[in-house]
């Protein structure tokens, strides 16, 4: 299926690694432009030499995204650089928060953190860019949340609350930005194979339950309807289907990305 997306300028916050890279150079295989923003620039270089190998035109733009005026000054050099246009915005930076904590044991800091981080990093980015979109006849808006903010996790409640938080963000914007023909929806991944899963989750679950690596992979994966652990290409797939066209009539929605887990 052609996604029509070559030549869309596409903005990627969070794109030097696992799933912002997958889903950068998703865009790049597609032929759209990338506008790639993160505060690590360095990092972002073998994404963007990856993107550029495949003919497509694609920039690094440093930038924090939990400060407004970082993120005005970026998109304001995106803008400078990719002519006036922003076609997609894909929020995909984020963190983790506390891990193994109770919520009685999370600071009142570590909860404000990673909600700043993973709420109000992409209201500041849909706040700089849905004026862009508007004066352009529309765009696409994604944003990566997690299936944490859709049933909820002991141990994680900065990072669940967070997540929760976004999905308030994404379908109030939907709501309001519908008329201008902008869709704004939400990715929402479970666990995704990759270092962070083989090298702490699987040893976290193997050491509880006293069982191999092995065994603890699969007992993660049979919580899953299909069996299975969801990968980087995965969450990009469904990421590039949402800043289609061909999801033209789709908008507010949460789609985990998850082998059947948060929705079952």
């Amino acid at each position: 299926m052609d996604l029509a997306l070559t030549d869309k300028v596409v903005v990627v916050t969070g794109p030097a690694k696992g799933m912002g890279a997958a889903i950068s150079l998703g865009f790049a295989r597609e032929g759209a432009k990338l506008a790639l923003l993160g505060r690590d620039t360095k990092a972002i270089v073998p994404v963007t030499d990856q993107a550029t190998a495949m003919g497509v035109e694609a920039e690094i733009f440093a930038c924090d995204v939990t400060s407004p005026a970082a993120v005005d000054h970026a998109i304001a050099a995106v803008l400078a650089r990719f002519g006036n246009r922003i076609d997609v915005l894909i929020n995909v930076a984020g963190g983790t928060g506390p891990i193994g904590k109770t919520g009685i044991e999370t600071t009142a800091d570590e909860f404000d953190d990673i909600l700043h981080l993973n709420m109000r990093g992409p209201f500041n980015l849909i706040r700089a860019v849905a004026p862009v979109m508007k004066q352009n006849g529309g765009g696409k808006i994604v944003n990566v949340g997690g299936t944490f903010g859709m049933r909820g996790r002991a141990m994680r409640l900065a990072y669940s609350s967070s997540k929760w938080g976004l999905r308030g963000v994404t379908k109030s914007f939907a709501i309001e930005l519908g008329p201008d023909n902008i869709n704004v929806n939400l990715v929402a991944p479970g666990m995704v194979d990759g270092p962070r899963f083989r090298d702490k989750v699987v040893p976290q679950v193997a050491a509880q339950h006293g069982i191999s690596l092995e065994d603890a992979e699969q007992r993660h994966a049979a919580d899953y309807a299909l069996g299975r652990i969801s990968t980087d290409e995965d969450v990009a797939s469904a990421t590039l289907f949402l800043a289609s066209e061909r999801s033209r009539q789709i908008t507010g929605i949460d789609m985990p990305v998850d082998g059947g887990w948060a929705s079952l």
